[in-house]
């Protein structure tokens, strides 16, 4: 089965644009850094994002210690947008085709664009 095409990629900054407010103690408005895809579950681990509380056993042989960590927990793809690095507003993202002539060959380039402000990404 082929993998869900995502528009959202490693290490881009988005903003989380649905959920609670952090008034109330969700992330809606946060900004943060996108450290992982996946296509799969249409997801993304967002860094400082839907941070949650994991109670993790010791290992064998005392490797990694037992006890309480908080760690990132991935987000739905549809609850954060593409931030412009041009004003730091959301934004989506389009997609330009381009055909490209190279040592008389042609190729079909993709290049993603702001829908914002139309410049590239």
């Amino acid at each position: 089965m082929a993998k869900p095409k995502m528009k959202i990629k490693k290490n881009d900054l988005v903003q989380v644009i649905t959920g609670r407010t952090q008034a109330n103690g969700g992330d809606k408005g946060k900004q943060g850094k996108v450290i992982a895809v996946y296509p799969e579950s249409q997801r993304v681990l967002v860094e400082g994002i839907n941070r949650v509380t994991k109670h993790t056993r010791a290992g064998q042989g005392g490797a990694a210690s037992g006890g309480i960590e908080v760690v990132e927990a991935p987000i739905h793809v549809s609850n954060v947008a593409f931030v412009d690095p041009e004003d730091n507003k959301p934004t989506r993202i389009r997609t330009r085709v381009e055909t490209v002539e190279r040592d008389g060959r042609t190729k079909t380039v993709r290049t993603r664009v702001s829908v914002r402000s139309g410049k590239d990404l």
